[in-house]
């Protein structure tokens, strides 16, 4: 794992994890699932808008979750990978929506052209209904038979709330709705990205567990895992923002300052957030202690959020 000088250094108890390993073995099985799951049909246009987004790049952090978390509950990658796939979809059709004139107006993504800079806003705007759309068909048809309907049923359940009014597209309604006022309160913040960015998170290591069949208290301690690293994840982000180049994140860069957004470093300081961040970490590799070696990668991701340069 590369940790900056800014940030907290691999705990001993994980510097025997090989986490570069790892994530680029997961991740290459993510991108072939990925790459297999969208073939090229009529209308061509369609489905290449939709593959030029999936298949943009990106460190596949979410489908990893969700393979890691069903390998902890003692799962396995075949059993997750249609959950994996279906949350790296709804991840894409939030960035392609995301990046739209009516949002927050953005002409580059993972260091190429957004989805609407080449195929036009309305094939855009349908490329993300058709991700949304096949990520749930994907689930409910491609979960291998020996996982049983009722867990299936559950993940449909959790993303469709991650997704909806109650999580990613409420808090990008009250992110939209507080955009140029300089009044907003913590809680308030709070909410945006406890909705907008951890809740999808959030379902995509809850997902895994359900899977591979966790108990309610499992779940309870891979939520307040999620949680935690859900919001250090968009502190990191709102730091990046200031801090990087848009060569670092592939995106332009500067745009929350330009944007007149209230963010965790304005409201903190840079230094404060970074702490905030680390903390949040640290808590949440203490809800997966229970879990021992099994726990290590989930708990090597938490620290990789707070370490990454993009």
């Amino acid at each position: 794992m590369v940790a900056t000088d800014n940030f907290q250094k691999t705990p001993p108890e994980e510097a025997n994890f090989n986490l570069a390993a790892y994530l680029k073995e997961r991740q290459k099985l993510c991108d072939t699932a990925l790459d297999r799951a969208i073939p090229v049909l009529y209308p061509e246009t369609i489905y290449e808008s939709m593959r030029y987004s999936l298949l943009a790049g990106g460190k596949r952090v979410r489908p990893i979750l969700c393979l890691a978390s069903c390998e902890m509950m003692g799962g396995t990658i075949e059993m997750a990978m249609p959950t994996a796939c279906a949350v790296e979809m709804i991840h894409t059709m939030s960035l392609i929506h995301d990046d739209l004139p009516s949002m927050d107006n953005d002409d580059y993504r993972r260091g190429k052209l957004t989805n609407h800079k080449v195929y036009g806003e309305d094939v855009a705007i349908l490329a993300g209904d058709g991700l949304l759309a096949l990520a749930f068909e994907y689930v409910a048809l491609h979960t291998p038979e020996n996982v049983p309907r009722e867990r299936v049923l559950q993940v449909v359940v959790r993303l469709g709330r991650a997704l909806g009014a109650a999580g990613l597209v409420g808090g990008q309604v009250v992110d939209l709705q507080c955009e140029g006022k300089s009044d907003i309160s913590l809680e308030t913040l709070n909410f945006i990205h406890e909705h907008k960015t951890a809740a999808l998170l959030e379902a995509c290591v809850v997902c895994g567990g359900i899977v591979a069949g966790a108990s309610s208290q499992d779940v309870q301690r891979i939520t307040r895992y999620a949680q935690n690293i859900g919001l250090a994840f968009q502190i990191v982000d709102d730091i990046l923002d200031i801090t990087a180049t848009q060569e670092q994140l592939g995106k332009t860069a500067g745009k929350d300052e330009k944007a007149k957004k209230v963010t965790y470093p304005s409201l903190w300081g840079i230094e404060q957030s970074r702490l905030k961040a680390q903390e949040l970490v640290k808590a949440a590799c203490a809800e997966l202690e229970t879990f021992g070696e099994r726990a290590k990668p989930l708990q090597a991701i938490a620290h990789f959020i707070i370490s990454r340069n993009n």
